[in-house]
């Protein structure tokens, strides 16, 4: 044990809110009985201090104090325990670690849907997945859960010019005999947008093909998979 950067935590500016918890990679802190962010133990704690940029109290600094090191594969391990293991990747890796990078399951350019093509070949027979733009920077298994074996479709049913996305959509689905569809969205209210857009598309293009829906919350979890 020796003194060392670390989180401190006032309780009495702590609201509660959670923020922190899932700003924390290295899964150190959660909230107690009282809906108070604790410290879970010093060797989660890497002393970076990510977890401040999020706190909205400013309940969170960081001090330097005596505390056992930060230790990379004990932390990697709590992770896998109780965030799984794509969680368990982005974990900061201390000095001495291997690190192991996530493989991206990429498999056409370009993706964002006003510059893709309905007939590029890669569309056809294919495992679609049109996801809000949002989905692949909160949900960390975006790529080898929702991606993997499938061609992707990105749009921001807020901040895009949606007009012309209804047309499009219906031509890529109604010209490539699609094998499955899936729309991934955020919980956020203005992602039904994009919701509302492909049921507008399947029925324009005449195709009877499902489409699943997956909902990530703003904490990165999936919350509703159909």
């Amino acid at each position: 044990m020796g003194t060392r950067k670390i989180i401190e935590i006032d309780r009495d500016l702590c609201n509660g809110c959670g923020l922190c918890t899932t700003a924390c990679d290295e899964g150190a802190l959660a909230l107690d009985e009282e809906d108070k962010a604790v410290l879970v133990r010093d060797i989660y704690c890497d002393g970076m201090g990510v977890c401040l940029n999020v706190c909205p109290t400013g309940a969170l600094t960081i001090v330097e104090r005596e505390g056992h090191e930060y230790d990379s594969q004990a932390t990697r391990e709590h992770v896998l325990r109780t965030r799984g293991a794509e969680a368990a990747e982005a974990v900061h890796i201390g000095p001495g670690a291997a690190s192991t990078a996530a493989v991206s399951e990429i498999s056409q350019w370009p993706v964002q849907l006003h510059l893709i093509s309905p007939q590029a070949p890669y569309f056809k027979n294919a495992d679609l997945l049109i996801a809000a733009d949002c989905t692949a920077f909160a949900f960390g298994g975006f790529h080898s859960e929702l991606l993997k074996g499938r061609k992707l479709v990105v749009a921001c049913p807020k901040l895009d010019e949606t007009g012309p996305y209804v047309d499009k959509i219906a031509e890529l689905i109604r010209d490539n005999d699609l094998k499955s569809l899936t729309v991934a969205v955020m919980t956020v209210p203005c992602c039904s947008g994009l919701d509302r857009i492909v049921e507008r598309a399947i029925m324009l293009s005449g195709v009877d093909i499902p489409a699943h829906r997956v909902v990530v919350g703003i904490d990165g979890a999936i919350v509703e998979a159909t």
